[in-house]
């Protein structure tokens, strides 16, 4: 039988030759198929048109020689299996809603709630060492600002309301500072549209030490305004007052209140004594405590008494740093005012002091 090699006849060759042969067309073809598809794809089937790197990973040990001079892939971490059959592409996981992100993207915790408490007032009488104290309380959240809605921006909304407001958790109160609310005619009734749920709080003060503090903060800002006494009476002979004077008119705390028992009972407000605030602040914060249903967490070993301001500090316990004490704009020293204008203004809160302690059924001495 003859046989025909490359186009040539020649004589029979044997078995073995055959068998070599064919070994090597076999090798030499895979060998082929092998460098083209490496060089095609990489390792996870990835094209070149596609602008995937053209390395190889892991070529076999009859291509080594033919494909020494490609590059080799250095993978960031382990290499994933490859499939044994094509599969449709897996859909993105869709990403996570963060409610309230941060600029870095991680969420922050709690909801922006209206304030279920409010402390309405009154100015120049311990609203603002109220609010920084009851702030230490891991179960109450406030805003540090005045917001002055129920008695300024009150056209802007619920919704702009509640976006001023800090986030709080499940079991955490909202609280907010407003001291002017307590003498605006219509804050009770828009407080009430808000919640009539909502825990009223009210810090008040002697009504003469309260106007003279209200006038030397005054004075600070406007050294040009006229005397205390100029400004308390429109005939101090005949001794009239001028309740038209804002620093005079707060202090006639019962005459004010009347416009709040119109919406709100009087379980529901709480009055504060400023003086008592400053003699004892950790038994009239346990009080506040108490009426806003959370644990007394408050307590003495929070307050240090600061004799050069006059006032208690705050403190943390645990902590060895020095107490943190209210602003500078807190505990100046009042104007001198003349003893005889003293005495005429006592005399004019003398009933409004009366019907006001019969009302609220607290006697806060002082006359």
């Amino acid at each position: 039988m003859a046989y025909r090699v490359l186009g040539r006849a020649g004589p029979p060759q044997p078995r073995r030759a055959r068998r070599l042969l064919f070994a090597f067309t076999l090798s030499l073809s895979c060998t082929y198929l092998c460098y083209s598809f490496l060089c095609c794809c990489d390792g996870l089937g990835q094209s070149r048109l596609l602008g995937a790197p053209r390395c190889l990973r892991g070529p076999s040990a009859s291509g080594q020689k033919l494909l020494a001079k490609s590059r080799p892939c250095d993978p960031p971490g382990p290499t994933p299996s490859e499939p044994s059959a094509p599969s449709a592409p897996a859909a993105a996981a869709p990403a996570p809603r963060l409610s309230g992100s941060n600029h870095s993207g991680s969420p922050k915790p709690g909801t922006k709630r209206l304030p279920q408490a409010l402390i309405v007032g009154v100015k120049k009488g311990g609203t603002r060492a109220v609010l920084e104290f009851i702030r230490v309380h891991p179960d109450v959240r406030a805003l540090g600002t005045e917001p002055h809605f129920f008695d300024r921006n009150y056209g802007r909304g619920l919704d702009w309301y509640r976006s001023l407001m800090p986030r709080t958790l499940e079991t955490q109160i909202t609280l907010e500072k407003t001291p002017s609310y307590f003498v605006t005619q219509e804050a009770p009734r828009r407080i009430f549209n808000m919640s009539r749920d909502t825990k009223l709080i009210v810090v008040v003060r002697n009504p003469v030490t309260r106007a003279i503090s209200d006038y030397t903060q005054t004075l600070s800002k406007k050294p040009d305004i006229p005397t205390f006494e100029g400004l308390s009476f429109r005939n101090r002979s005949l001794g009239l007052v001028d309740v038209s004077w804002n620093a005079i008119r707060i202090g006639m705390y019962a005459l004010h209140l009347e416009s709040w028992l119109r919406y709100f009972p009087l379980a529901q407000i709480h009055f504060v004594s400023g003086e008592r605030l400053i003699t004892d602040p950790a038994g009239e914060m346990g009080r506040i405590q108490d009426f806003l249903g959370i644990k007394r967490f408050i307590t003495d070993k929070h307050f240090y008494f600061n004799k050069t301001k006059g006032f208690p500090c705050l403190k943390k316990p645990e902590s060895t740093l020095l107490p943190r004490c209210l602003g500078k704009s807190k505990g100046r020293t009042h104007v001198q005012i003349d003893p005889e204008v003293i005495d005429q203004l006592r005399e004019f809160y003398r009933p409004y002091n009366i019907k006001f302690y019969e009302t609220v059924g607290q006697d806060f001495r002082w006359e």
